[in-house]
């Protein structure tokens, strides 16, 4: 009776047994709290939080002030790559692998992909060590490339086949030792297609890099989706692989890139995920061509139900006020007469303004450019004002002769301003004469250069 009592509440503990993730930041932090994320796909599912506490640690026989923290996962945890955030922008997270077992690691928070260190926990030490081993190859193979581009004199053949024979014994090293375990496939997926012979052109090198950057990646596996492999990848590829000084020779490669990228994923879910993500990263550039472009090739393409409808209309504004777009229309009363911004006809070239008397920096820039604009009598200023009341402004625009005056209520919640998505103010439209957006300078500095060249 006594050992079935035991052998119960052995089960009973193993069923309640945890797993612990310690960190250690090893530079002080603004902030007292981290956040547990699990990857699934292009996005981070909330698992927990908790705060940071302050210790000392001895180095070299000194006391160092150091930040720890800690989470408890229960024994159904799944596993995965998971990610602490411990900052809201910048530099703010590090990911690991948790499979079954305890992890423990110490990183710098400014820079915590170089210096993280695993202490505990087999599966990320492998992988920590599996980089640092095959990226010091990869380094001697590119050095040997680029020195063959740059003398062709020089013969590097056989340094470069040793070089490269000691990459994949590496590989294969790894790969045997892994086979059984989570982190195989990203061993797998992590070694770059290395060309057979050196290249001694810079041209052939590149092509070599696009046409098999992905050879070794499979789109389809879980454990890859599931994690940021992919995005990291498919963001070298786009943003740095496929790369040009020239802006309308860039445009054309990020479309190839993203054909490229597109034809590899066959799982709709994460399809949507890596749209959505990479019109996060145009919408940072401000790049309203390549949205467009997401949308119209390949968001629109998903099955409707997948389609988020406030998503698609967030970011379809943005398009409303692209270069190349005509202005939205937008009527007002001036004086007693209704005006509309299409049926203009008065100049070659108008500037449109959104402007407040409640900021500061539009009260300083309005009369500047104003005074800037005298003279120039093949523009019109359309001066639109974000505004609570009337009061402030009725003063104000009589300061400002031979403009257009237009009164917007409600401020920030103005239907108008809303559809040109303002969110600051003063902002700046150039428009021709049929009103297409041929500029959206941010800088009043910036519209006088612009005007200085129409």
């Amino acid at each position: 009776m006594k050992k079935l009592i035991l052998l119960i509440l052995f089960i009973s503990s193993f069923a309640q047994a945890q797993f612990s993730i310690n960190g250690t930041l090893t530079n002080s932090l603004d902030k007292d709290w981290v956040i547990l994320y699990k990857i699934e796909g292009a996005t981070q599912q909330f698992v927990q939080n908790t705060t940071i506490k302050k210790d000392t640690l001895l180095i070299d026989g000194k006391k160092k002030a150091i930040n720890i923290f800690k989470f408890e996962l229960p024994a159904t945890a799944k596993a995965g790559t998971y990610r602490v955030r411990y900052r809201t922008r910048g530099i703010s997270f590090v990911d690991f692998i948790f499979n079954k077992e305890d992890v423990s690691f110490t990183f710098h928070p400014d820079y915590p992909e170089q210096a993280i260190l695993f202490s505990k926990s087999r599966e990320n030490i492998i992988y920590k060590n599996y980089l640092k081993d095959i990226s010091k190859q990869q380094q001697k193979l590119d050095s040997l490339q680029i020195k063959a581009i740059e003398n062709l004199e020089t013969d590097l053949n056989q340094a470069y086949k040793t070089a490269l024979k000691r990459i994949n014994s590496i590989q294969e090293k790894y790969i045997e030792s892994t086979k059984n375990m989570y982190v195989y496939p990203f061993i797998k997926a992590s070694l770059r297609v290395n060309s057979a012979e050196i290249k001694t052109n810079l041209q052939d090198y590149m092509y070599a890099v696009k046409n098999t950057f992905f050879d070794h990646i499979k789109f389809s596996n879980e454990t890859l989706i599931n994690s940021s492999f992919l995005v990291d990848r498919i963001t070298d590829y786009i943003f740095y692989i496929n790369y040009s000084e020239d802006e309308t020779t860039q445009q054309s490669l990020y479309k190839s890139a993203l054909e490229t990228v597109f034809t590899k994923i066959e799982d709709s879910v994460f399809k949507k995920y890596i749209i959505e993500f990479l019109i996060g990263q145009f919408e940072e550039a401000n790049n309203l061509e390549m949205i467009d472009f997401l949308f119209e090739n390949y968001y629109n393409t998903l099955p409707k139900s997948m389609q988020n409808d406030k998503f698609k209309t967030e970011k379809l504004k943005l398009l409303a006020t692209a270069i190349g777009s005509i202005a939205p229309d937008f009527s007002w009363i001036e004086n007693g007469k209704e005006f509309q911004l299409s049926n203009l006809n008065e100049v070659n070239n108008y500037v449109l303004v959104f402007w407040s008397t409640g900021c500061s920096h539009c009260l300083k820039e309005i009369p500047e450019l104003h005074k800037f604009l005298q003279g120039k009598k093949d523009i019109k200023v359309i001066a639109f004002a974000m505004e609570r009341n009337d009061l402030d402004w009725e003063k104000i625009k009589i300061t400002l002769p031979n403009w257009h005056h237009v009164l917007g209520l409600n401020k920030w919640n103005n239907k108008t301003a809303r559809i040109y998505n303002i969110n600051t103010t003063p902002t700046y439209f150039v428009l021709d004469s049929n009103k297409k957006i041929i500029a959206n300078p941010i800088a009043l500095k910036d519209l006088e250069t612009l005007i200085k060249q129409l």
